[in-house]
């Protein structure tokens, strides 16, 4: 029997790669490569973005962005970047936003499911981030408007079309119909 030996690099050799028409992450040291999202998926990211800075600047503060990328593992290292995020303005680096990847766990990480990804590709994010130390990972599933938030603790609640997302402890004020985000 044989052995392939797989060549791993690092969340800083990611960075330097050239550009590609596919979207890049690194998963313990090994460069995935998926197709871009489809154009359902970039309006519902828009939706969740504009009510999360809307919320930020009219309150606490801090950096909602889109597909960035949040070291979340070194040694291998793993980047993952989700489809929007919240870093509480307390733990933005003294720097600033950084110009490579981000090098703590996003407080917030959102996912939006692709038809193509399996159950199993979304739960491997979900442990990425939470693992990292990320406090609310939303994975939002655009066919059944639903929104499952899962915390540390290992518990996942579903919100339908009909309940309102809120998250008290972490972003406090913050509100939104889950019907508004698949609008």
């Amino acid at each position: 029997m044989s052995t392939v030996a797989v060549h791993t690099i690092t969340a800083e050799e990611l960075w330097r790669l050239p550009d590609g028409e596919k979207r890049r992450v690194l998963v313990q040291g090994e460069v995935i490569e998926t197709m871009p999202p489809g154009g359902r998926h970039g309006v519902i990211a828009s939706e969740v973005t504009t009510y999360l800075r809307n919320w930020a600047k009219s309150g606490p503060g801090g950096c909602v962005g889109v597909e960035s990328g949040f070291i979340l593992q070194r040694h291998p290292d793993t980047v993952r970047g989700p489809d929007v995020f919240y870093v509480r303005a307390e733990r933005i680096p003294v720097s600033g936003i950084p110009e490579a990847y981000w090098e703590l766990a996003p407080d917030v990480a959102i996912e939006i499911v692709s038809p193509h990804e399996s159950a199993d590709e979304v739960r491997e994010k979900i442990r990425d981030y939470l693992a990292a130390g990320t406090q609310l990972v939303w994975v939002l599933y655009a066919r059944t408007q639903e929104v499952v938030v899962h915390t540390p603790d290992g518990l996942a609640r579903t919100y339908t079309r009909d309940d309102v997302l809120e998250a008290f402890d972490l972003l406090p004020g913050f509100r939104c119909a889950v019907a508004d985000l698949f609008a």
